[in-house]
């Protein structure tokens, strides 16, 4: 948090000053970033004025890091790098939070306003690198504008479909002097807008015809703990009496042992939520895309089927399948519009009770592999010594899937993990903003020894930061996911995706000093565990994994829901 003497005042101030008293006016908590020549000007503020600053070792770990740190406490992360090639490196984390709308705000360093279109030194137009990426990006070309435009990229950040907003700034525009004034009024919360009178007309219609259904379904996505609607989502269903399927991001919406719950659906989902997927006759998409991994067939997906599409982003509607009833709407004006609704109640006794048995007929396999460790056994085991109630963050790959299916989601914002872009490196780093977001929880990663190599580099901010992050590297010296693609689909040419070499991972821990621990499956597991979660230190765990262990079930691309490997 910024200091006392920190807090606003009017005066006349740098140009970096007003940035620092601009970002306290949001409450901003943390600063992720790296410094460097053209953002020396705010460091130099950020240090006389006590601003809670977190060194990143890259700047990708930066933006992740500011993602995990939005993703779990829905505040907006704050991002501050140089130009050039500080710019450059946050392009992939940028990405990654416009794919899974997470709100953010990123600073980046600019050379001066004379030298830009010269290819000055560390030179780069990131507002036009960044223009597909962003839902807005300013380039600030007067000290007296910064404070205003502070304000509004938080405003857009978090307004509708939150997101990421850049704001590039000119080195001698942090440098000059203004008077700061503060903000009468508070841009921080807003309640969501009401629901005009088409909107309410459709969910009526939606509802009513959702009276008739035999076999319907619900898919839930991350815009419903976007829109803090969890409680009215939970009500919903419930008196409904209808089976939910999640989304990746939308695990822990409905907790996972609720018996409405199905599961993820899609690619790796289970049997049950696919199932219904394909079987069902009315689907009401709640906060969602239909995105190519929970459709990936959306040829003939729709036939037979009433689709209600509830999103707030007017762009999702209707891009991938048609539906029937389309709701531009926030989740919590949507749910409490339909929690008053008086229409008949569906009976779908029968359908209810299919989906309960495909359930209990194919749960996850979480037996113990000889020598080595199923996944699903190791996550499974986490989760009961977590009581299900830790943060958790994953890296992209088979691991990312195994710790969806397997750990017992409670509570929403409690999966991290890059859903849209599937970026590999964001685990470690997204740990951490998760970790400091909410210091009083467990935070544990998931993450294969691919994705840890890439940015690994931030265990150094684990030890730096005092910070307690149980990681666990599920091992299979390959890169799992690309080496079950070629061994489905491209006549096991397992091309550059096995590691015939590896670092000494508990040397790496050492010299980060980080704890380590090597799960021994010759021991008792839950003694392990309890061990490793008692020590109040950041503990990396490497555990052994068959290199030929698959996720199961998989739906291959272009194949219906139904049609599912792994059976």
């Amino acid at each position: 948090m910024l200091a006392e003497e920190s807090k606003p005042a009017t005066g006349t101030e740098t140009g970096a000053e007003i940035l620092v008293d601009a970002l306290a006016e949001q409450d901003v908590d943390f600063l992720f970033g790296y410094p460097g020549g053209a953002v020396l000007p705010l460091y130099d503020a950020l240090y006389t004025k006590s601003f809670g600053n977190v060194l990143t070792r890259h700047e990708q770990g930066a933006v992740h890091a500011a993602e995990g740190y939005a993703k779990t406490t829905g505040k907006t992360g704050v991002v501050c790098v140089t130009s050039g090639p500080g710019a450059g490196n946050v392009v992939t984390g940028i990405a990654d939070a416009q794919m899974d709308s997470v709100p953010l705000v990123v600073f980046t360093g600019q050379v001066t306003r004379s030298a830009i279109g010269t290819n000055a030194f560390q030179e780069l137009d990131i507002v036009s690198v960044t223009k597909p990426i962003t839902k807005a990006n300013f380039q600030v070309s007067d000290v007296n504008q910064l404070h205003n435009t502070v304000t509004k990229a938080f405003e857009i950040a978090q307004s509708g479909r939150k997101g990421p907003v850049l704001v590039d700034l000119p080195k001698d525009v942090t440098s000059q002097m203004a008077a700061f004034d503060p903000q009468v009024t508070s841009t921080k919360s807003a309640a969501p807008a009401k629901l005009g009178k088409t909107q309410q007309a459709t969910l009526a219609a939606a509802l009513e015809a959702l009276s008739y259904a035999a076999k319907p379904v619900v898919v839930v996505g991350a815009g419903v703990a976007a829109a803090q609607a969890t409680t009215e989502f939970n009500q919903f269903v419930h008196d409904w009496n209808l089976p939910v399927v999640a989304t990746l991001l939308g695990l822990g919406t409905l907790p996972s042992d609720d018996p409405l719950f199905l599961g993820m659906g899609g690619m790796h989902g289970s049997y049950a939520a696919n199932m219904a997927l394909a079987e069902s006759d009315f689907l009401l998409n709640i906060g969602s895309r239909f995105d190519d991994r929970m459709v990936p067939k959306a040829a003939n997906f729709a036939d037979r089927k009433t689709i209600v599409h509830i999103d707030i982003d007017t762009h999702e509607l209707n891009k991938i399948l048609k539906a029937d009833y389309s709701v531009e709407a926030d989740a919590k004006a949507a749910l409490q519009e339909m929690n008053a609704s008086q229409a008949t109640k569906p009976q779908t006794p029968a359908w209810n009770q299919l989906s309960v048995e495909r359930k209990a007929e194919h749960p996850e396999d979480t037996e113990p592999a000889r020598g080595q460790f199923n996944p699903h056994e190791v996550i499974s085991a986490v989760g009961k010594t977590t009581n299900g109630d830790a943060i958790v963050v994953t890296d992209v790959g088979q691991h990312q899937m195994w710790a969806a299916q397997s750990y017992p989601f409670k509570h929403p914002r409690q999966l991290v993990t890059s859903g849209g872009l599937g970026t590999m490196g964001y685990g470690l780093p997204a740990a951490i903003g998760a970790k400091l977001g909410n210091p009083d929880r467990d935070v544990v990663l998931f993450v294969g020894d691919g994705g840890f190599q890439m940015t690994s580099e931030e265990l150094e901010v684990l030890a730096a930061e005092g910070l307690n992050v149980k990681i666990f590297l599920l091992n299979n010296h390959a890169l799992g996911m690309i080496r079950q693609w070629q061994d489905a689909f491209y006549s096991n040419h397992r091309s550059q995706s096995l590691f015939n070499h590896q670092p000494d991972f508990k040397k790496l821990a050492d010299a980060y000093d980080i704890n380590y621990r090597q799960l021994d499956s010759a021991k008792p597991l839950e003694q392990q565990l309890n061990a490793i979660f008692d020590d109040p230190k950041s503990t990396l765990v490497e555990v052994q994994v068959p290199v030929d262990e698959q996720v199961y079930p998989m739906v291959a691309p272009g194949h219906k829901n139904s049609d599912m490997l792994g059976f």
